[in-house]
């Protein structure tokens, strides 16, 4: 069975998701880091393929990216790091990217090698649901890949429910209709949490774009199954020269 479904049959409140682009800070940093966010507490490791142009992402994951693609990341380097990841890691990874990278790599390949080395999900914001539908979801299903779409507070409630039917692993609510890392700190968005509760959608349902700290985590997770933290946790690791303590420490204030 998928990690991303046994994980959710046992926890369906407050879920953690970690995100860290691959490669970052350094090239050889990949497993540190999932290994550290394992044994720190979270539930999911969502790991950031490198792009050019992360057309979702707002600045900090952007320089990530940047400082990824120079230390060396490719989607080559990447399986060949994760090919031994499963010997010590239990928790969920998945794997965010754009479709450029993933169309020059081969899409059946790509997802064969995920499949391979224990990826368990995939999230590509530039994925269009149509050709997802009629192109690519077989590829999926055939090497037991979740699939995980976005919605956002302006996201009409026919399109949700499209988007709940289509996805596999869980439905990414973005906070706001913005890039990853805006401050939504003045912005009360528990109308939206509340309306995609009242949904009942078949897949759970994580927040992502702004989440920084317990505060923000506790708001998402009082209406919805946990959380996505990315640019906060980026910013922590910049100029760490201990990813396990870091880590330790960073997700200690989002979780207590």
């Amino acid at each position: 069975m998928n990690r991303l479904t046994t994980l959710f049959q046992k926890k369906q409140t407050a879920v953690l998701n970690m995100y860290c682009t691959a490669g970052y800070p350094h090239l050889n940093s990949t497993v540190d880091v999932i290994d550290a966010l394992q044994k720190a507490g979270a539930d999911i490791v969502e790991l950031g393929i490198p792009y050019s142009d992360p057309i979702a992402d707002g600045p900090v994951i952007q320089q990530s990216n940047i400082r990824a693609l120079k230390n060396g990341m490719s989607i080559p380097c990447l399986f060949d790091q994760l090919k031994n990841v499963r010997e010590k890691i239990d928790i969920p990874i998945i794997l965010m990217g754009y479709m450029n990278p993933v169309l020059q790599y081969g899409f059946e390949k790509f997802c064969q090698d995920a499949a391979k080395v224990g990826v368990d999900g995939v999230i590509l914001p530039d994925l269009p649901m149509y050709e997802f539908k009629t192109q690519f979801q077989r590829l999926f299903q055939k090497y037991n890949l979740k699939f995980i779409f976005l919605v956002t507070p302006e996201t009409p409630e026919e399109r949700i429910r499209k988007i709940d039917q289509l996805s596999s692993g869980f439905v990414y609510a973005v906070s706001s209709s913005s890039t990853t890392g805006s401050s939504n700190d003045n912005v009360d968005q528990s109308d939206y949490f509340k309306k995609l509760q009242s949904l009942n959608l078949d897949n759970p349902v994580l927040v992502g774009f702004g989440i920084k700290d317990k505060t923000s985590f506790d708001a998402a997770c009082k209406y919805t199954n946990g959380a996505i933290v990315g640019s906060a946790y980026i910013k922590a690791l910049e100029f760490t020269d201990n990813i396990s303590i870091t880590t330790k420490e960073f997700i200690n204030t989002v979780i207590g």
